[in-house]
């Protein structure tokens, strides 16, 4: 519950700055930004190559955690000097790549906040697995709101004072031509206070070196890294590709094109958040829990609560859509808010992927993980290439869609196969079904209404059948949880 909240909080805090930034921010701008923000996940991939999920992993099987953590922080310690020094030193083509090659230090700055983070890692691993959420939760929420503030007064409070005090020192940090630079700046202040709040947890780390288990933990991790390239070109790699291949004219209506796409993509906020939170607190549980003999019976009593928890939420969004689109400050950029639906249910099947994909870390198969994130990542980069020339950010829509569903399905037949666990496959589907059925209904409305109190209340009304539905349907297993289900009974 602590690490859930507290993510779904400071991200939920992070996620607030999105009509902030569409309203200070053009669409190219935003798109400027949206690229450099979606390769920082993928280079974070390589920083940290699966070594928090390892951490875990040896931590709970038959190893000293400490003596793990000293051994994989120690690794992560030199990789990120090599890897940091290999961006600096390449930064000029990579912003040509990214296609801010008028903003070379942006890489500069981005290569450190991802060296910072990534020093971060198994701190922040090792508080989850001594069980020391309160000061997890303080730690992630308050770098959050460092950076709000921050960025609050680089696109607010700075602009004014320079203009009513050019000759002053404070006033010469301002820069019209800055753009995203000082959104990068203000998240590059937040990794170095986080790292400063768990400075104890790393200044801890020891020369307690084991070559064997280095190797041990290497070849464990070897498949995660795969599965991270791979699930990292499924998630933000295909801004960059929408970059690269729109139909739009100009390198500013490209990058326009990639802001209204990635302002869009942050309404689905509520899955996605849920599905990170879940994965914060699920991970180190499912490990532990699968040393109980009920542990199947388990893991398919939580797929059930996620998947009835995930269509509410999607029913959240679509059948309140005129009120969520005005979390986008910028009106020209709704006209993507036909991806949507689209990338909520793909990350619905993402979440029900992560759900799934413990058949394969408890199995000791992380290749099977690299294996599934493979075909998704090829999946989308089929799509994103033959379609985004004709289509733009719809076809990535389509390829997330794509990709995610078919990593769901392959991963639950392929894991049944070797770890079975008792799903109740019927009984999801009928949740999902519904749930389609509820939200065809009410785009029908919508089509035929454009009074938005009318829409409104159509929303309504049909939210509250769905969750008839559900009690009605699931009353039994709603009986079973804790606090809940004592009313009930």
């Amino acid at each position: 519950m602590w690490y859930g909240l507290s993510s779904i909080f400071a991200s939920f805090l992070n996620y607030l700055l999105t009509p902030y930034l569409t309203h200070y921010m053009s669409a190219s701008v935003y798109g400027e930004m949206s690229l450099i923000y979606s390769a920082i996940p993928f280079m974070n991939v390589v920083y940290t190559y699966g070594m928090e999920t390892t951490f875990f992993r040896f931590s709970n099987k038959d190893h000293n955690g400490k003596h793990v953590y000293n051994i994989g922080s120690i690794s992560l310690i030199a990789t990120t000097l090599v890897f940091t020094f290999i961006i600096i030193t390449s930064r000029i083509p990579l912003a040509n790549l990214l296609r801010v090659d008028e903003h070379p230090q942006f890489v500069t700055w981005a290569a450190s906040i991802i060296a910072i983070d990534t020093l971060s890692t198994l701190p922040f691993a090792k508080l989850r697995n001594d069980g020391r959420p309160r000061k997890y939760a303080f730690i992630k929420v308050a770098g959050i709101i460092l950076n709000i503030l921050l960025v609050v007064f680089f696109y607010t409070i700075l602009p004014s004072y320079a203009k009513n005090h050019s000759d002053t020192f404070i006033a010469s940090w301002y820069s019209p031509s800055m753009g995203a630079g000082y959104y990068i700046i203000a998240n590059l202040a937040m990794s170095i206070f986080t790292f400063l709040l768990l400075l104890p947890e790393f200044l801890s780390i020891r020369f307690d070196w084991d070559t064997k288990l280095w190797k041990e933990m290497l070849i464990y991790s070897a498949p995660l890294l795969i599965v991270g390239f791979g699930g990292v070109i499924n998630e933000t790699f295909d801004r960059i590709m929408l970059g690269w291949w729109s139909p739009a004219g100009d390198e500013l209506a490209k990058k326009a094109e990639v802001g209204i796409y990635s302002a869009c993509y942050k309404l689905s906020i509520l899955i996605t958040l849920f599905v990170r939170a879940f994965r914060m607190g699920a991970e180190p549980f499912f490990f532990q829990q699968a040393r109980g003999e009920d542990a199947p019976k388990t893991y398919a009593r939580v797929m059930n609560y996620f998947i009835m928890i995930l269509c509410v939420m999607f029913l959240v969004v679509m059948l309140y859509l005129d009120i969520w689109k005005q979390f986008i400050r910028n009106p020209q950029m709704w006209t993507g808010l036909s991806v949507v639906p689209l990338l909520l249910i793909a990350n619905m099947c993402l979440g029900a992927y992560y759900n799934l994909a413990i058949w394969y870390k408890l199995s000791h198969k992380t290749n099977a993980g690299a294996t599934i994130t493979i075909i998704g990542a090829i999946i989308t980069l089929l799509i994103n290439y033959v379609f985004i020339p004709h289509y733009s950010y719809i076809a990535c829509a389509w390829a997330t869609l794509a990709c995610y569903g078919s990593m769901m399905l392959i991963s639950y037949f392929w894991g049944q196969k070797v770890f079975p666990i008792p799903y109740n496959v019927s009984k999801l589907l009928r949740l999902f079904g519904v749930m389609l059925l509820v939200y065809a209904l009410h785009y029908m409305v919508c089509q035929y209404v454009n009074v938005m109190g009318l829409r409104l209340l159509s929303g309504t009304s049909f939210m509250f059948i769905y969750l008839a539905f559900i009690f009605i349907s699931q009353k039994e297993d709603l009986k079973t949880l804790p606090v809940i289900g004592k009313y009930i009974r």
